[in-house]
Formats: structure tokens, sequence, C-alpha cells
């Protein structure tokens, strides 16, 4: 059975096929998770685009729960993210600082120290960097 189009719809493509199709994950069974101190980051890769759910306990603090794992003086991931909730509270390399709460979106480039601000969990939504995040340098 052909798949039926709107007038005007493009022809959907898959770079394997030639034609789009529809595609969907869920986080509640991630491709892959990674734990971390104070923290947890679940992947799901749709269609080539690798997207994560990160949740950040009280406490938790990029400098003390990843740096000893990515082993660079801060963390050099751009996040381009959807807070759900919590507050956190980053501090760029040249000394600038931004909070980011629940129903924001929050982009920040690479050269930063975060932290969790509160004692409420930071859960976020990233769609950018999360691909080597929370990964020592030997497994990119």
């Amino acid at each position: 059975m052909a798949t039926q189009l709107t007038p005007g719809q493009p022809e959907k493509r898959t770079p394997e096929t030639g034609t789009r199709s529809f595609s969907k994950k869920s986080f509640s069974k991630a491709d892959e998770v990674r734990d971390f101190p104070k923290g947890k980051l679940e992947l799901v890769e749709v269609n080539g685009n690798t997207v994560g759910l990160i949740t950040l306990q009280p406490g938790w603090r990029w400098s003390t729960s990843v740096k000893p794992i990515a082993k660079t003086e801060s963390c050099e991931v751009t996040h381009f993210q959807y807070m759900i909730s919590g507050t956190l509270h980053v501090k760029m390399d040249d000394g600038t600082e931004m909070d980011f709460k629940g129903g924001e979106v929050a982009f920040t480039p690479p050269g930063h120290d975060a932290w969790v601000v509160g004692n409420e969990p930071v859960v976020a939504i990233d769609f950018q960097g999360m691909a080597n995040y929370a990964k020592a340098p030997h497994e990119h």
C-alpha cells in the first residue's frame, strides 16, 4: 500500500532507503545510560540525532562529578537544552554567570562549570553535545 501524502507535502526520504519515515524512542528504553556521581544521563538516538535526558541531584557540580571523567579543566561541551525542572547555575571560564530554571530553553557554549542550586534535582533534555558527555577521552 502506497503512503498517501497531503498535497504539497514533500516525499518522505531517508539516506538508507530514499524515503523518510516516522521514528521515535523512549527514554524509558534508552540506548545508553551513563551514571556518574550525583547524576545520570540517558541517551536515545533518533534518525542519527543523539538526545540526552540528564538528571542532576542536589550537590552535583561538573567540576567534582564529571571533570575527573572528562579530564578537561572545564566542560568543553556545547549544550542546547530544555530545562524541565530545578535550577542549574553556570559559570563561564571568563567569569560570567547565569541561572537556568525549569521551563526555560538554554544555550551554553563550551568552557564552563555548572552546579545544582537548592534541593531540587535538575532535569533537562539536551539536544546537542551529549554523545560524548561523561565519557573518558579514550572512549570517544
